[in-house]
């Protein structure tokens, strides 16, 4: 693995692959234009495809009652969380997560420091030994080096710049540098000033290894990484912050800037501008910023008024449909921002306030603590609690917020490879009236997610499912229970509804149509 790593090829440039010679001479302009048009199909038949604000989730292993990292890689996977980030280079963990499509950022905790900045040897041993056996197996796109060192009883700041310069000598050596990015994260405490948001500044005693470090991201294209958490500015100062600003609520009182004229909506906002001036302030201005940590606190001690499932449920899922949307801030509108939700789990081993243990998603035997939508394009369950196991009296439905191509995507997809019999959907049949896409869709999404356990992820469908527990059945139409799967409704074998049929034949034509055009133009510089 190691050897093959060490001598892997320098990838070809992409125009040099498509003029290289084959057995019948050179390749042609024509046929190169026609292998470059497929990535843009793709963008223009599938732009849900396409990168945007990226939602990934804290995997905190500070506790004694959870779950083998085996059995949390596949709770990972049934709730389609795609970026996963450790403290840590857990060996078990990394092997757990192989060959899952998950990327996973790791982390070299503050207790390692002294050893990483010291010696370059010790360095290269640990990425021998923890990480190429499991790489790319385990997809790695990022190493943390320290975590709010400026946090940190031990005061081991001036060790993270030389430590992050080892690991990334060391990438360097194996090829690797420029496909795992090296970098630390940051309490806001690094700011000295963080309101207004314009005003946002370094704190000036940690300048001595904070410009080096900056230099270092953007020498090695690199992102800042900051932990934000706007529960923290409530509950300390309840007096000058609302609840509703800290929760993303719309009932929320807009804050300007009064420097700047911005109108901020959310406390999230702010602070992440914060960083964005403080490090405009230093000339960085170009400096990617990804936020590690963020979140809400599902329980409290009686003083934590604000720690209650609700309100956990209210900001994670706001959050994310910020990210997702790629809303940006007022002072970078429509900027990708990729945050990482604080925690998979309550850890029951944290020391400090009740609040401090209890920031999970999900209880140790893996079930929901609030329901909540990772994809941020569809509606919070009616239900709140537990992650329910079976239906219990629930169903999947369309969401009305979701547009009509998402419709008609997901109803393509029930009817075809999710092996739904939307038969009952077909003119004639008990469930066709209304013929509309929604009420089409609803019935499909509700076959798929009883006959799959009715979990929550069997009703995500990119976000456009949500559960109810009012029973959409009507007339003759009867919606499936997981005790009763559709029964009477229709005999005739499975089929892709007609509605379904005209959204896989419009792409089909919108394929052919746009190759034929490609045909049509002149063919110059044939080699």
């Amino acid at each position: 693995m190691v050897e093959e790593i060490l001598f892997e090829e320098e990838e070809r440039e992409h125009f040099g692959k498509l003029w290289r010679k084959s057995k019948a001479g050179h390749l042609s302009f024509f046929m190169a234009r026609e292998l470059l048009v497929i990535p843009l199909l793709f963008l223009l038949l599938f732009p849900g495809l396409c990168s945007g604000g990226k939602i990934g989730v804290c995997y905190g292993r500070n506790a004694d009652d959870l779950p083998t990292p085996d059995k949390v890689a596949q709770l990972v996977r049934l709730h389609s969380i795609k970026y996963v980030r450790i403290y840590d280079s857990n060996i078990q963990v990394i092997k757990a997560f192989a060959n899952t499509g998950v990327e996973l950022m790791i982390g070299v905790p503050n207790s390692d420091l002294l050893a990483f900045s010291q010696y370059q040897s010790n360095v290269d041993t640990w990425l021998k030994n923890s990480i190429l056996p499991y790489y790319p197996a385990t997809m790695i796109p990022y190493i943390t080096v320290g975590a709010e060192v400026t946090e940190s009883r031990i005061n081991v700041s001036a060790l993270v710049v030389p430590a992050m310069t080892n690991v990334q000598t060391a990438l360097k050596k194996v090829g690797l540098h420029k496909k795992i990015k090296v970098s630390s994260t940051h309490s806001l405490g690094v700011l000295s000033r963080s309101f207004p948001p314009s005003a946002g500044a370094f704190n000036s005693s940690y300048a001595f290894f904070l410009r080096p470090m900056l230099e270092f991201l953007v020498e090695n294209e690199s992102p800042f990484m900051v932990d934000l958490y706007p529960y923290y500015a409530y509950r300390d100062s309840p007096s000058n912050v609302s609840l509703s600003y800290a929760l993303f609520s719309s009932s929320s009182s807009d804050v300007i800037d009064p420097n700047t004229g911005l109108v901020y909506t959310n406390m999230f906002d702010a602070q992440l501008d914060a960083v964005f001036f403080a490090l405009m302030a230093l000339n960085f201005r170009t400096l990617e910023v990804m936020v590690t940590e963020s979140g809400w606190p599902n329980k409290g001690s009686a003083k934590e008024t604000a720690a209650t499932t609700d309100n956990a449920q209210t900001y994670n899922t706001n959050l994310i449909r910020h990210v997702i949307n790629d809303t940006g801030t007022p002072a970078k509108p429509g900027e990708e921002i990729d945050v990482y939700i604080f925690s998979l789990f309550n850890e029951n081993r944290k020391p400090g306030l009740e609040s401090e243990r209890n920031w999970g998603l999900f209880y140790p035997d893996r079930t929901s603590i609030y329901s909540l939508d990772l994809t941020g394009r569809g509606n919070v369950d009616v239900i709140t609690g537990g992650n329910m196991t079976s239906s219990n009296g629930t169903w999947c439905v369309a969401s009305t917020n979701a547009s009509e191509l998402d419709l008609q995507n997901a109803l393509d997809w029930a009817c075809g490879p999710g092996n739904v019999d939307c038969s009952a959907i077909q003119p004639s049949q008990p469930c066709y009236q209304p013929d509309t896409l929604v009420s089409h869709a609803s019935y499909a999404f509700n076959s798929y997610y009883q006959q799959n356990g009715a979990t929550d992820v069997a009703c995500s469908f990119g976000g456009t499912g949500v559960r109810t527990t009012k029973d959409p059945s009507y007339d003759n139409c009867i919606y499936a229970t997981s005790r009763k799967l559709s029964r009477g409704n229709s005999t005739t074998s499975a089929v892709v509804p007609s509605r379904a049929q005209g959204g896989i034949q419009k792409k089909i034509m919108e394929v052919l149509l746009f190759m034929l055009l490609l045909s049509l133009v002149p063919v110059i510089g044939i080699a």
